[in-house]
Formats: structure tokens, C-alpha cells, sequence
């Protein structure tokens, strides 16, 4: 299994009335776990978007199990259960600095042709990479 950890801390901002973390902003943190975990297996997105390969998100779920609030840092959990092709599904999982399990998430991304805006299979470089995780 392909995992990659990543930490990012609540700033003020992302909190709504009630001192909890906005439910919105947690795609914002899947995003930063996706884009960090693909930089390092070695696959930037600027990359990526460079030779022509874009990867919108085409489903998202997500289950809320405990609310983050302002200051605590986060560890983003990101892994790749199955060897993509046009697919990548990542599977992410997010903790408090206790430990304590604040979201699980599956978000799917398709890969798409820059200028066609079809869907392709993914370049063969990353999948290989992926796959030698698997």
C-alpha cells in the first residue's frame, strides 16, 4: 500500500461560529494530502498539469467523526489502495495530535487530457511507481 503522512495546523480562519474546523475546508486538507503525496512519489502536480495530464475530482466522501479545532495540527493520512489507470482513488484519514480520528474520506480523480479534457489512462511513470507500492 502506498501511504504518505503530511501535517498541516487550523489556522483561525478555517473555523466557523462554533470554534470547530469549517466542513468545507476538510477537501481543502484532502487536497494538500493528495498533492503531497503524489510530490513525494516523485510527481508534482505542476508536473503533471506540464505534460498534459489533469486530475479533476469526480467524487468525494467524507465521514466527520470528531471536530478540529482552531491550532491543532493535523497528521493527513494518504494512501493508494489499488493500481490506478484512468482512476486514482485515494483513501485519506486525518488525526489530531492526540491521535484522536477526526475524518475519513475517499476522493476520486480521473485522469484527463489537457487539451481534450477526455479521460486517459495515467502516465505509465507514475503508475508504475505506484504499482511497485502495491
Amino acid at each position: 500500500m502506498f501511504l504518505h503522512e503530511t501535517k498541516i495546523r487550523v489556522r483561525y480562519s478555517e473555523t466557523d461560529q462554533m470554534g470547530f474546523v469549517y466542513y468545507g475546508n476538510y477537501a481543502a486538507y484532502l487536497e494538500v494530502g493528495r498533492v503531497e503525496a503524489l510530490r513525494f512519489a516523485g510527481f508534482p502536480y505542476k508536473d503533471l498539469e506540464a505534460r498534459g495530464v489533469l486530475l479533476p475530482v469526480v467524487n468525494l466522501t467524507i465521514n466527520y467523526k470528531k471536530p478540529a479545532v482552531y491550532d491543532d495540527l493535523l497528521t493527513i493520512k494518504t494512501t493508494i489502495q489499488q493500481v490506478p489507470s484512468v482512476k486514482i482513488v485515494f483513501e485519506s484519514s486525518i488525526y489530531n495530535e492526540q491521535g484522536d480520528l477526526i475524518v475519513e474520506a475517499s476522493v476520486t480523480l480521473v485522469c484527463i487530457d489537457g487539451i481534450t479534457k477526455r479521460p486517459i489512462k495515467g502516465p505509465d511513470d507514475l503508475l508504475d511507481k505506484i504499482k511497485s507500492y502495491l
